[in-house]
């Protein structure tokens, strides 16, 4: 297994940024770094942090790189910042490009990956869950496997707030810098409903969801909401509530079972 630290200039941010991507490279070789590659192409996994994380928390939280071995899956690890991984046209930074386009095609031609649908999948934790599913969604023709843990689907409790609010997490200027005016927020292509739900009125493929949250988690009645929307729609979606709060042991044990979902 290879650990690599990536950096690279991004057109989606104009700016050089900072991944990290655990190889399981005792079965498929890195071209150019490990000597011969196997014919085999892998799968991949892009893997996102949560709020006022970085690229590296996967690394340092959880047993990725034991998954990545076990389950023949190159995971990439890029940074959000606490952008929710969504468009910034006013700053000119595209998050949402960055993890649904760019950065998968940049790790294709560097990486012996594979370029089909079906082995390419998006996860992440908290502010990542809501980036893996609003990111997979709209990138559909992308990804094949959703994984959101705890996800933090915050559009159903700032939309249409007003400029006193504060949580404590952030305030009305911060939500609005991040998801835009917060009225027509419901409805837009920030709303993770609103997506899935266009999608299936245009029949388009929708990525299978697997979604797991504790039942002590600070976000449950989100993810609960997410949940029965999707049932709702008939969507094809796996959703776990066990015993946990907002954790690393909770996600540990989730991003596990999440992959032997995806295989």
């Amino acid at each position: 297994m290879a650990f690599l630290q990536i950096n690279f200039y991004s057109k989606a941010l104009k700016k050089l940024v900072n991944f990290n991507a655990v190889i399981p490279v005792d079965a498929v070789g890195i071209p150019g770094i490990m000597g011969d590659a196997s014919e085999k192409q892998m799968k991949a996994l892009y893997l996102l942090h949560g709020y006022s994380g970085s690229h590296h928390d996967w690394i340092s939280g959880s047993k990725i790189q034991e998954l990545s071995i076990k389950h023949n899956i190159a995971v990439f690890m890029p940074s959000g910042e606490n952008s929710f991984y969504l468009d910034d046209t006013d700053k000119g930074e595209l998050y949402a490009e960055y993890v649904g386009n760019e950065l998968v095609e940049f790790t294709r031609k560097m990486f012996q990956l594979s370029d089909k649908r079906e082995d390419t999948f998006i996860g992440g934790l908290s502010m990542g869950g809501y980036g893996a599913i609003r990111n997979g969604l709209k990138y559909a023709g992308t990804f094949s496997r959703i994984i959101a843990l705890s996800s933090a689907l915050i559009t159903y409790n700032i939309a249409g707030i007003k400029e006193d609010y504060k949580d404590p997490v952030a305030d009305y200027k911060y939500y609005t810098r991040i998801f835009g005016d917060l009225d027509k927020l419901i409805g837009s292509d920030k709303d993770p409903e609103a997506i899935a739900f266009n999608l299936k009125e245009k029949g388009v493929y929708i990525p299978k969801i697997y979604m797991a949250c504790g039942t002590e988690d600070f976000l449950i009645n989100e993810n609960r909401k997410y949940h029965n929307f999707l049932v709702s729609q008939k969507i094809d979606h796996t959703y776990v509530e066990a015993p946990g709060i907002h954790n690393w042991d909770f996600w540990n044990e989730y991003i596990e079972k999440a992959l032997d979902w995806a295989d």
